[in-house]
């Protein structure tokens, strides 16, 4: 049975063994009002002396209970500091001294009549606020009983003639006290539920908008009414360049002066129409986007920047794919009749023609072998990203495809030469590296001087950590500024029997091996940089 009683209360002593901060905070309030009570009746007593009511019976007694009222106030100012003992034995133990101390008070001073009890009202139903538990009624009962029986001490010893009533009612005033509180109580504690789940929603909310806004590819500065940059992502750096100080001091006119214009001629016109904005300090095109951060007030907005050359590429992909997979059906289609073409010429050359019928044969011939390659090439760029990565060691294998290069396209061997600064192991597929370096060595030789020493295999380590550069470089006039931009094209070429894919499927072969492919402007000559992931796969 005893356990039945205490279940509510242990259970209670374990929900708030770690009572966060607020609780503590309520109960130092509390505690202050316990102070500020007792020692009103101490300052009270000791400037005026006997006060009518208060302490009318028994003045001493009065005295020395509100005085010892005040030292225990204090003792549990202390153990609210230190936080010891845990949280619902401190609210008991102020409670049931705040009964004991008040019936005491009560009783010096003439009994219910005095009024003191109203004092034991308000510490109920404090503490039946703070608690936020089942123990608010247990309070009310030992109240209710001390009233009782302070009563009764009156009634039988003093022998003051007063009935219960009032008595009964203060009790009743007890137990409405603490039912009231703890019904608010149950809606406090429902609403500190609702608050704590909407607040964690919030912060996963804020997290994952932060995350979402610092991963996209495009840049997003947030500014104010005044200018200031307020927000910004990774990305603004990358696409405006680096900012001259801090974010936090900086003015968008000190950072990017075109982009606050466009700002400012935005907040006057929001349906103003912007060409690509290009950025000196990067190179970049950019598409500026601007939004309000509250669509009724001027008090900043947000700035969207896309990189005009990302949406060429991925709208270029677009195309390629579907014009891959056009060219590699035609491609299909046309091997089979072009091969019956070639064979046919080949069986006619056999033959003695005159020489205008040879001249023809060997046309048709060099445009059949010339349409096959182009075949094979489409047939390739469809099969790019097959890519199957070993480590590969490369002076040996760079010396047997320098071997193999200059026997099958009759290139002097002293005419290329291999520099190793790094013997770093590379990743990369065996068959691709192959055909990339052949498709690069092919050219630097058509454009090169093509004597001793001609072209150059140099192989380095990139300034970034596990990064090869494999260059080949030819002592040709270069490649023209105007076409650089150009080079990588599908179906562009300076080689009148070219296909104009060779460099393109170059560069996604390394795009499919992750590594990569560019031209350096060099004088003079041409140069192509081959960066690839250096150690074992």
């Amino acid at each position: 049975m005893m356990r039945k009683i205490l279940a509510p209360f242990l259970a209670d002593i374990k929900r708030t063994a770690f009572a966060p901060d607020p609780y503590w905070r309520s109960l130092h309030y509390f505690n202050l009002y316990r102070l500020i009570v007792s020692g009103f009746f101490v300052v009270s007593y000791l400037v005026m002396g006997s006060i009518p009511v208060y302490g009318a019976d028994d003045p001493k007694l009065f005295f020395a209970v509100s005085v010892i009222y005040v030292f225990f106030g204090a003792f549990m100012a202390l153990a609210v500091s230190v936080r010891w003992p845990p949280f619902i034995l401190q609210l008991s133990a102020q409670t049931i001294g705040d009964v004991a101390f008040l019936v005491l008070l009560m009783h010096a001073s003439g009994g219910v009549k005095s009024g003191i009890g109203m004092l034991l009202v308000v510490a109920l139903a404090a503490s039946s606020l703070i608690s936020k538990g089942r123990q608010a009624m247990f309070f009310a009962a030992i109240a209710a009983i001390a009233v009782l029986l302070e009563q009764s001490y009156q009634l039988f010893v003093v022998e003051v003639k007063e009935d219960y009533f009032h008595a009964a009612m203060l009790g009743m005033g007890f137990f409405a006290t603490a039912g009231l509180g703890h019904f608010l109580a149950k809606q406090v504690v429902a609403s500190e539920r609702l608050v704590e789940q909407k607040s964690i929603d919030l912060e996963n909310l804020a997290q994952v908008n932060e995350l979402v806004i610092h991963e996209m590819q495009d840049g997003v500065l947030v500014v104010d009414e005044h200018g200031r940059v307020r927000s910004h992502n990774a990305r603004c750096e990358g696409l405006l360049g680096p900012p001259p100080r801090i974010w936090s001091d900086l003015l968008l006119d000190d950072y990017a002066p075109a982009l606050d214009e466009r700002l400012a001629r935005w907040r006057k016109d929001r349906n103003s129409a912007f060409t690509p904005l290009q950025v000196r300090a990067t190179g970049k095109q950019i598409n500026t986007r601007f939004s309000p951060i509250d669509a009724d007030s001027d008090v900043g907005a947000v700035i969207f920047l896309e990189d005009v050359s990302q949406q060429q590429a991925r709208a270029q992909q677009i195309k390629l794919a579907a014009l891959g997979r056009l060219t590699a059906n035609i491609a299909h289609e046309i091997r089979n009749p072009l091969s019956a073409i070639s064979h046919a010429t080949q069986l006619l050359q056999e033959e003695e023609h005159d020489k205008t019928e040879v001249r023809l044969l060997q046309i048709i011939r060099d445009n059949t072998l010339r349409l096959d390659r182009i075949v094979q090439d489409v047939l390739q760029l469809n099969r790019r990203d097959r890519a199957q990565r070993e480590t590969i060691q490369p002076e040996v294998f760079l010396r047997g495809f320098i071997e193999q290069f200059c026997l099958a396209e009759k290139v002097p061997v002293a005419a290329i030469s291999l520099e190793m600064e790094s013997d770093q192991a590379i990743c990369f597929d065996r068959a691709h590296l192959h055909q990339v370096l052949w498709n690069l060595c092919a050219n630097a030789w058509r454009h090169s001087r093509q004597a001793d020493g001609s072209m150059r295999i140099y192989v380095s380590a990139a300034h970034l950590e596990n990064v090869v550069q494999v260059d080949v470089i030819d002592d040709g006039p270069g490649v023209d500024k105007a076409l650089v931009a150009q080079l990588f094209e599908p179906f562009f070429t300076t080689f009148s029997s070219g296909t104009g894919l060779g460099l393109y499927i170059a560069r996604e072969i390394c795009a499919a091996n992750g590594a990569s492919l560019d031209y350096i402007e060099v004088a003079p000559g041409g140069q192509f940089r081959i960066c690839c992931e250096g150690g074992p796969c």
